[in-house]
């Protein structure tokens, strides 16, 4: 099988997983095309990623002209079509398999015969997303985490049907965005997933049965364990709501108990308590 030469990237979705991976591929020197639904969300993105370049700039990250040349690597779409010429795409639309699946289904048809597509996941089955395509041994995922420009950290993961190539492409693409690589199983939750999954929801638990109180469980984790945030603080920054999805798709496919959302976090999802984006969830952030 040819290798491919990454030069040209796609990223689809707008969101913040979207926009950082756009920002960090982009100041990493590859051209960047970014998608989504419509202009205005397309543009939004692209004026969120200058605000975080600027960020850089003034936290002396990076320099004026450096933000200026991956701002101008950027453009902005809201047809899957425009991805004919790119040599990776990396998905990043919400996490709905049905979605993905019809996402990766017209990539297949656009993009050139050599293009690795990817998936950022974290959680679904990569290669019933990979099902849609017919290059399975080119679809894999690449696990960014959030914030995407400060996180170090990136799982590729591995499918029954990828082949060596595409992964020692996806290896060197990884490491030349600087991002830490490392390799997990397409296994729900990969491998962060699968251990912070039941860490949190036991977390959850505790608070739930009043065993102990959310402080005395996020002090004691972080003064025992050395974690600089304690799961429940840490649940509020991932997002209850995304924190409860993960936990009910690893369940859905497992059956394993330890992945089963608590009824409290269900709860206050219902409630509208996501965490630090609604400003309310175990802590008040207003």
């Amino acid at each position: 099988m040819e290798a491919t030469e990454i030069k040209q990237v796609g990223v689809v979705g707008c969101g913040i997983m979207g926009r950082g991976i756009a920002e960090v591929t982009a100041c990493a020197g590859y051209t960047v095309t970014i998608s989504d639904i419509n202009q205005d969300i397309v543009k939004d993105g692209i004026k969120a990623i200058d605000a975080s370049l600027d960020l850089a700039v003034r936290r002396q990250k990076l320099d004026k002209e450096a933000k200026a040349a991956a701002l101008s690597r950027i453009a902005g779409t809201c047809e899957l079509s425009d991805f004919g010429g790119c040599d990776l795409v990396i998905e990043a639309a919400v996490e709905d398999l049905a979605l993905k699946k019809s996402i990766f289904r017209e990539l297949d048809k656009v993009c050139p015969q050599n293009a690795i597509l990817a998936t950022n996941t974290s959680c679904l089955s990569i290669i019933d997303i990979a099902s849609a395509t017919g290059r399975m041994d080119r679809v894999l995922g690449l696990h960014f985490f959030n914030p995407v420009p400060l996180m170090k950290l990136l799982e590729i993961v591995r499918t029954i049907a990828v082949s060596e190539e595409t992964m020692e492409t996806a290896r060197a693409f990884g490491k030349s965005i600087d991002k830490s690589v490392v390799i997990a199983p397409d296994m729900p939750g990969f491998i962060v997933n699968r251990l912070l999954m039941p860490f949190l929801t036991e977390a959850v638990r505790l608070v739930e049965s009043g065993q102990a109180t959310k402080e005395d469980i996020d002090r004691a984790v972080m003064l025992g364990l050395n974690h600089p945030m304690g799961p429940l603080k840490l649940a509020d920054m991932v997002g209850l709501d995304t924190a409860c999805f993960i936990a009910e798709a690893m369940y859905e496919e497992t059956k394993d108990d330890r992945f089963a959302p608590p009824v409290l976090l269900r709860k206050m999802v219902s409630a509208g308590r996501h965490g630090r984006k609604t400003k309310k969830g175990f802590y008040d952030y207003a």
